[in-house]
């Protein structure tokens, strides 16, 4: 197959195709799509970069041209389970181009937002549901959805899905599942032990595999560099001085080193931005959208987006902490060199993490050339490092922004996890956590209004009503938060806090 016309794929998606300018198919693409487009399951290995994700949208929209069937209410026909939630709005969006022109409706869901909105997303039911294993749950167990009418499952990244993280969502999501359905797998590694799992899932499946697992992208230059720990900060802003570096992606092991790092290269006046876990939804699209703009030139992120990130012109990757897991290392410098670019790779490797990168180039069949410091660079003696990082143990915390007993970041307006999110801040409601408590003139315990003196008019007694005309409540009681959120989609309550995805 040389063509995408060869495939006999719908004319609907060849229109698509063309208006996009894609003609020819990557190898992934050529031998996965037609044993797809016939129904069989599939276990797909691919380097990053080539294409999987229209290996599989391309036979799923295909398949659903040629049937007549609706979506169920509160269901869906087409599955698609991603690790994470920027890969999930990637998956959607191919969808949505891929699929322009044929009357199909595609929804993403993750967690981090607001889930009053996405279940209303999925009432009428959608023929094709992206999401990450956590907020799905959620929405099952809400109700809001339900797992019978799926015609096709697909695992993106499968390797990660069937890893200890998710395999106890992903075992409950199958058992939802009709029996009667197609499984397709997509990676770009599966070790041994993966491998056999998925093969519980899968029936008969074509096993498709261009290129020889964990191979890394051969477009990628690599490098290593052997320094202490306490000289990777400095040698990470003297690198990126170099105005060559356009748009460089920098991996942390922990989500606190990411956040550290940031730091440090604010200090040297290198702005760079930081996407892990513990940070809200809207600050990873804003930090992702920025990057994307170029408006920040370094992202500095965790192993979260070394699957969920597919930005075009990253000129370079360095692997600030070398990661653990070998198979981490295919996906991190997979982020450069796509779609044909070149790209460099540079890691920066301590005593400790020797038997890591011994590890990587097991797994990847190759030696990671060592370079030296580059010129100029002179490293700070373990001692002066260790000074540097006593002083950024004892930095002071940063002053709240936000009126006084407030922490920062609490009480934006229609913020989900704001001081609303937790009682406060509301006309009538209990003060929020976040407020300094004060013992009541009447000495009972409790949390009275912020300030000096308490306002008149939100105290209320026990049982006695307000002069809004609403009850107020005991002094200790909390009211209940409402499922769905709040008006104005913001999230109010315990309900709507899901496990990050």
């Amino acid at each position: 197959m040389t063509q995408f016309t060869d495939f006999g794929l719908a004319q609907p998606v060849l229109r698509a195709l063309a208006e996009a300018g894609y003609t020819a198919p990557t190898p992934i693409q050529a031998q996965a799509i037609p044993p797809a487009m016939e129904g069989r399951d599939l276990c797909g290995i691919a380097q990053t970069g080539t294409g999987k994700t229209a290996a599989f949208a391309l036979p799923i929209l295909h398949r659903l041209s040629l049937s007549t069937r609706r979506a169920p209410r509160r269901g869906c026909r087409v599955l698609v389970l991603s690790p994470t939630r920027e890969l999930a709005s990637q998956i959607a969006e191919s969808f949505s181009d891929y699929g322009r022109h044929l009357p199909y409706t595609n929804t993403v869901v993750f967690g981090g937002v607001n889930i009053g909105r996405q279940e209303r997303a999925v009432a009428p039911g959608v023929d094709i549901l992206v999401a990450t294993p956590g907020r799905l749950i959620d929405l099952v167990d809400r109700r809001a959805l339900t797992l019978e009418g799926v015609e096709i499952l697909v695992l993106d990244e499968a390797d990660q899905m069937l890893d200890l993280g998710f395999i106890h969502a992903l075992k409950r999501i199958v058992k939802m599942l009709p029996r009667e359905r197609q499984s397709l797998f997509f990676s770009a590694t599966m070790p041994k032990n993966i491998a056999g799992l998925a093969d519980q899932y899968l029936s008969s499946p074509v096993q498709v595999a261009v290129t020889p697992v964990a191979t890394t992208a051969e477009r990628v230059e690599q490098q290593v560099i052997f320094c202490h720990t306490g000289a990777k900060q400095a040698l990470l802003g003297h690198i990126l001085r170099d105005p060559k570096i356009e748009r460089v992606l920098v991996f942390t092991r922990t989500k606190h080193g990411a956040d550290r790092v940031v730091r440090g290269l604010d200090k040297v006046g290198i702005a760079g931005a930081a996407i892990h876990g513990n940070k809200s939804q809207p600050q990873r699209e804003r930090a992702l959208a920025a990057f994307r703009d170029g408006s920040c030139r370094v992202l500095v992120a965790t192993d979260i987006a070394a699957r969920g990130i597919d930005v075009e012109g990253v000129t370079h990757v360095v692997n600030y902490d070398l990661p653990n897991v070998p198979e981490s290392y295919v996906h991190r410098i997979g982020r450069t060199a796509r779609a044909g670019a070149e790209g460099l790779a540079i890691s920066f490797c301590n005593d400790e993490e020797r038997a890591y990168l011994r590890d990587i180039e097991r797994i990847t069949r190759q030696k990671v050339p060592v370079v030296g410091f580059p010129e100029g660079f002179v490293p700070p003696s373990r001692q002066e490092a260790a000074e540097t990082a006593a002083a950024e143990e004892r930095r002071p915390p940063r002053q709240p922004q936000g009126r006084p007993g407030q922490r920062q970041g609490h009480g934006r307006p229609g913020g989900g996890r704001g001081q609303e999110a937790r009682g406060g801040g509301r006309p009538g409601g209990q003060p929020g956590r976040d407020q300094r408590a004060e013992p009541r003139q009447d000495g009972r315990g409790g949390q009275p209004h912020r300030g000096n003196q308490p306002r008149p008019e939100r105290i209320a007694e026990g049982g006695q009503r307000r002069p809004d005309g609403r009850p107020g409540n005991r002094q200790g009681q909390q009211r209940p938060a409402r499922p769905g959120g709040g008006e104005g989609g913001r999230s109010i309550g315990w309900l709507d806090r899901s496990p990050r995805s």
